[in-house]
């Protein structure tokens, strides 16, 4: 088994071998390449397969040039130091790191769109396994946090209960996209005007396919079942019925950073949206008349923040549940006598 400087090791590797891939495609297109670049913008798709005309962009725009060889740079930086040396302002320049890369890469909108897709709904697959990667990388780093800070008791085999309040907040969290999401779509792709406008209805028609819209009403309450791992055994212990996982533990990272990852894009996109729906509003480009006639439409961002809110106050519940303590260190003469 490998001691914790080689696990260190290991993963600053791995998050350096991300790093040097993404600088590396950054530094190409810099140099006028465009594999897997995308010039498409997500609201309108034109030819996404060849990244809505990628290869005639001249001039990089900053962010997917020197802008992320900057950050690149920077991470690269910090796995040089991780890999040499453990610590705490190590391991929270990997969290920062860990939660950079999963902001980036927005799991919501992956969580919409590949499911879309995979039903026939023309998509970018240029941006979606960029995301992707962001993706892997925010992990591999979140890794790397929790091998390079200070070491931790291990977790208690068993099972430990969530407080009450932490399950009501944890089928909250279940029962929100399934009534402010899964039953209005349910309706629109019955044809049924629930809350909206017959020409919202037609327009909504016209923008997905049956596929699409039975793929995008089900997979956003289906994947938020999996917050319920968080108050229930098999969140902290591996089914039995696993295959050399059965009655483990289950490393409490991996259902934290996902899950606090995915609370944070839904809070976010919220209040984002809201706040362009009440600039919008403030304007004059919507009015209350339209508001009225499509008030199902406008709730679902009230949805995303509420969904999020509960998301969060879950997991916090779920990680000061499993929360392991600080080992003394026994080089230290007080936290050794402390240990008498």
């Amino acid at each position: 088994m490998l001691g914790r400087s080689a696990r260190r090791r290991r993963w600053a590797a791995a998050c350096g071998a991300f790093v040097a891939g993404e600088l590396a495609l950054r530094l190409y297109w810099l140099a006028g390449g465009r594999w897997a670049y995308t010039a498409c913008d997500r609201t309108h798709l034109t030819d996404p397969s060849g990244g809505c005309g990628a290869d005639r962009v001249g001039v990089l725009p900053f962010w997917p040039g020197w802008g992320s060889v900057a950050v690149g740079a920077a991470l690269a930086v910090l796995v040089a130091v991780a890999f040499r040396r453990p610590g705490r302002s190590v391991a929270a320049g990997s969290w920062a790191a860990a939660v950079l890369l999963l902001v980036a890469a927005f799991p919501l909108h992956l969580l919409f769109e590949i499911p879309a897709a995979l039903a026939g709904r023309p998509a970018d697959w240029r941006d979606l396994g960029a995301r992707l990667a962001l993706a892997v990388g925010g992990a591999l780093f979140a890794t790397l946090a929790s091998a390079a800070g200070p070491p931790r008791e291990p977790l208690t085999p068993g099972y430990r209960p969530v407080p009450r309040w932490t399950r009501r907040w944890a089928y909250a969290a279940v029962a929100l996209p399934v009534v402010g999401w899964a039953v209005p779509h349910g309706l629109w792709l019955l044809d049924v005007p629930f809350g909206v406008s017959g020409p919202k209805l037609a327009e909504i028609h016209d923008g997905m396919s049956s596929m699409a819209g039975l793929a995008i009403t089900l997979v956003p309450p289906l994947a938020g079942l999996l917050v319920l791992g968080l108050v229930q055994r098999w969140g902290q212990e591996f089914p039995g019925w696993l295959p050399f996982l059965g009655g483990r533990p289950v490393p409490r990272l991996l259902a934290i950073v996902p899950a606090a990852v995915v609370a944070a894009a839904l809070i976010t996109y919220g209040l984002l949206s809201s706040a362009l729906f009440t600039a919008d509003l403030l304007a004059g480009k919507v009015t209350w008349p339209e508001i009225r006639a499509g008030w199902a439409v406008t709730a679902t961002l009230l949805v995303f923040t509420a969904w999020g809110a509960t998301l969060a106050v879950t997991t916090a519940g779920y990680a000061l549940t499993t929360r392991p303590r600080e080992r003394p260190d026994t080089r230290d003469p007080m936290a050794t006598a402390s240990l008498r």
